[in-house]
């Protein structure tokens, strides 16, 4: 584990210069698993969407020097008798692969079960994504299963495993 800390905060308009570099020079760790929003229109629409109580957008940062190291989202957040959300996130370069995105996750899951008093929280991560699965299985997530052609990401549906935790195992 690296010595570097990292803090969360919720994503601002004022995050889009440091965002959209970010997204532009981690295109090849990104690909085919994510499609982060790479202009400044879609990162607009991006915070946007998380600014329904429906979802949440949180920016893990490096303290020293400032970073930006990734993005968590909580997204289809329900309350009532489920208390469940989905739970989506990549890294970025220079910063993926060093034990940050672990911290900052740890941080997120934290916040979602003691503040936001959620229940469960599913991550859905292709197959062959060996670094996403580890980083959840770390966490103490469990995988439940595979959902075939779950969701389109860069034009293709493509499978998906569930992986997931509940707050009393955290």
């Amino acid at each position: 584990m690296t010595a570097e800390r990292v803090h969360i905060r919720p994503g601002s308009l004022e995050d889009e210069e440091k965002f959209l570099a970010a997204v532009a020079r981690s295109r090849r760790l990104h690909h085919p698993w994510v499609q982060a929003p790479g202009t400044p229109e879609a990162f607009r629409e991006y915070l946007m969407k998380r600014q329904d109580p429906r979802g949440a957008a949180f920016f893990v940062w490096t303290d020293e020097p400032e970073g930006l190291v990734g993005v968590i989202n909580l997204d289809e957040i329900v309350r009532g008798c489920f208390l469940s959300a989905y739970l989506g996130y990549y890294a970025f370069v220079p910063y993926a692969g060093r034990g940050l995105m672990r911290q900052g996750l740890s941080q997120v899951v934290t916040h979602a079960f003691r503040t936001m008093k959620l229940h469960r929280l599913e991550a859905n991560i292709q197959p062959r994504n060996a670094r996403s699965k580890a980083l959840v299985r770390k966490l103490g997530f469990l995988r439940e299963g595979v959902s075939p052609r779950y969701l389109k990401i860069n034009g293709r549906w493509r499978d998906h495993e569930r992986w997931a935790i509940l707050s009393d195992d955290w």
